[in-house]
């Protein structure tokens, strides 16, 4: 397999993991771009694809008005000029949440860049070896499902206890990124148990 083919092949994963990502955050995504094969990949984007032909954006289900971009950077490594025309471009588009897919981590100043816009714009970076399998899918990954703010009262006046008696989990936790989640939200995780059938917890983002 040449060179082009494994870089093709690499982002067709990439790309569908980025879809399924979308889809379990509320995004409208439709089941045929998940079920895309690689080679209807390879008829709608050419064999010589650009990264940045694959860039996309999606709307949540229940509110159209709030969108994210997926961002493909052709660089090797992004700098702080890349994230500037991304961020116009998102500002011109009254779009407040982007995800970063790059070959290679950040410049220092590029991922400074990010946190210095990140009250306004919340840029999430993603290297390619991250999404070339999707974690959610990984036979000891248990399901995941993010609380709502009512869910989360709720559960919290249901035991009497304050968020931060919860177990914890880490924003930086693979699969608390793969869900975006941030500071302050509630994940319920549910475990299969030969005993219990069900084994429910929750954890508290930290």
């Amino acid at each position: 397999m040449s060179s082009m083919e494994d870089e093709t092949a690499n982002l067709f994963r990439i790309r569908r993991t980025a879809m399924q990502m979308l889809k379990d955050r509320g995004y409208l995504v439709e089941d045929f771009e998940i079920n895309m094969t690689k080679s209807e990949f390879t008829e709608k984007y050419g064999e010589n694809m650009r990264r940045s032909d694959l860039v996309f954006n999606k709307s949540k289900q229940n509110d159209t008005s709030d969108q994210i971009y997926i961002f493909f950077t052709e660089e090797q490594k992004v700098a702080v000029e890349k994230i500037r025309t991304i961020i116009n471009r998102m500002k011109s588009e009254n779009v407040f949440r982007a995800i970063l897919v790059v070959q290679q981590n950040l410049t220092p100043y590029a991922r400074t860049s990010v946190r210095e816009i990140s009250s306004k714009f919340h840029v999430e970076v993603f290297q390619d070896a991250e999404l070339l399998v999707n974690i959610k899918e990984h036979v000891l990954v248990p399901e995941h499902q993010v609380l709502t703010s009512e869910e989360k009262k709720i559960l919290l006046e249901q035991y009497t206890l304050k968020e931060t008696q919860l177990p914890r989990i880490q924003i930086t936790d693979p699969i608390a990124r793969y869900y975006g989640l941030k500071h302050g939200q509630v994940v319920k995780i549910i475990r299969l148990s030969e005993t219990a059938g069900r084994y429910v917890t929750y954890r508290y983002v930290v």
